[in-house]
């Protein structure tokens, strides 16, 4: 039997902090088997390879070839199919354990430039003075420039105690500096809490890593003992990740022998995850906040919490990524990441293309002119369909969204109409409880 590791990821932005694709072990039976015709088939890309390198202008290496024709046939899958490099399937695996040694700093492609999005509080680039907006444009002397996000990482990242010197330019400086670091164990927390208005709990979770539900259980164990009343969940950009994270939170808030999602592949064998009651359950008045970055992992504890109606959802549609990837290694190192089933929230409704629908919206709107449109599952080329929603209905909402949804760059809390949304619900939610009970049968009467 080979082993196959499954995740369920948004989309991963390659970062030194990385939202993190996170995997569940699984088991594969049947071996890979390829027929007469296949063979067939490949006889002709074997003469492309042959005729390559004997007769290109330049000398090619074979890998490469190779590496760049595995590329192209997962292509022509859906978009959250593709193969991993050595590098890249390393990168993948230290990326959902959440620890890692490196800076500290999360890194993107602004304008052609690698640049610092935002150092990490209390890690080496955070104590070094480096801030978001910062160029990075050498590393260890040799220019980043045509520099994959990949290889940058790669070269940031290192052992514990190591150094590496950044050349870095700031906004207002007149020339390059250059920054020495020593490496140091990074350890990412996917989960923040804090407490609002003294009795409002506060909870956000990145991503669904390994330590995710352990970390999630230490957060509202201190939240109780501050006293609160209520919760507010906040998935809001959470690109996805561990199938088993999401159910580990899951079943922190539903009781014991609950579904929370069920998978199918091509085969239509389901396998279904529920909460296992290993740990106490929380059933505070709550609320889920998610947005249209809400993607996979998230939309399934959005989903298994409405389902069961033990959440208010608030915000707007999620992503609508409802698709497994099974990663699997392969001989050289490398690993191949290959969608291999759907996944149902436990009333049975497949969220592919059309995400987790709140049951109460709300937008934040664009005030400074600062915004970027919305992107979700169902405008990635060559997503998977729904088969759950009809043709006819899918062209309607097409033709239903006459402009693009523009939000936001940036939001303050004091601009969050979500959150603010969510506090008002908890707060009037507890002046309901608190009437007396001939006031509350009055009402219901009236309603």
């Amino acid at each position: 039997m080979k082993k196959l590791r499954i995740f369920l990821a948004g989309w991963a932005v390659i970062t030194l902090l990385t939202a993190g694709v996170v995997l569940v072990n699984s088991l594969v039976s049947n071996p890979v088997s390829a027929d007469s015709e296949t063979y067939e088939e490949l006889k002709l890309f074997t003469e492309v390879l042959s005729i390559v390198k004997s007769s290109y202008v330049e000398e090619v290496k074979t890998k490469d070839l190779i590496y760049g024709a595995i590329r192209g046939m997962l292509k022509t899958l859906d978009p959250h199919s593709s193969f991993l490099s050595p590098d890249a399937y390393k990168e993948m695996q230290i990326d959902t354990k959440g620890e890692f040694g490196g800076l500290g700093i999360q890194i993107g492609i602004k304008d052609g430039v690698l640049t610092v999005i935002a150092p990490i509080e209390d890690t080496p680039a955070w104590k070094a003075g480096l801030k978001a907006g910062d160029k990075i444009l050498k590393i260890e002397g040799e220019p980043t420039k045509d520099l994959s996000l990949m290889e940058a990482v790669h070269r940031l990242r290192g052992p514990r105690g190591t150094k590496v010197t950044i050349s870095i330019f700031r906004k207002g400086w007149k020339e390059t500096k250059d920054v020495t670091i020593v490496r140091d164990i990074i350890k990412i927390k996917s989960v923040k809490k804090k407490v609002i208005d003294k009795e409002i709990g506060y909870v956000k979770i990145n991503q669904f890593q390994q330590r995710t539900a352990v970390e999630l259980e230490k957060a509202l164990r201190n939240l109780q003992e501050e006293g609160i009343d209520s919760l507010i969940l906040d998935l809001r950009n959470n690109p996805g990740g561990l199938l088993k994270a999401a159910v580990d939170v899951a079943e922190q808030f539903l009781p014991e022998n609950k579904l929370v999602v069920y998978i199918k592949g091509r085969t239509g064998k389901k396998t279904e995850y529920f909460t296992r009651g290993n740990r106490p359950f929380y059933n505070w008045p709550m609320v889920v906040l998610v947005n249209q970055g809400s993607a996979s992992a998230s939309e399934i504890v959005a989903g298994a919490l409405k389902d069961w109606k033990r959440a208010v959802i608030i915000g707007v549609k999620t992503f609508g990524k409802g698709s497994v990837q099974s990663v699997i290694p392969l001989s050289d190192g490398s690993g191949l990441r290959l969608t291999t089933a759907k996944y149902y929230t436990p009333n049975g409704i497949s969220i592919q293309n059309t995400g987790i629908e709140p049951d109460i919206e709300v937008e934040i709107p664009v005030t400074d002119g600062k915004g970027h449109p919305v992107l979700r599952e169902k405008d990635l080329k060559r997503h998977l369909d729904n088969e759950q929603v009809k043709e006819k209905d899918e062209e309607k909402e097409r033709k239903d969204e006459k402009k693009r949804e523009i939000i936001p760059v940036k939001i303050d809390e004091k601009n969050d109409l979500q959150l603010q949304r969510a506090i008002d619900l908890l707060k009037s939610w507890e002046v309901f409880r608190e009437m007396p009970a001939e006031i509350k049968g009055d009402v219901k009467d009236n309603l």
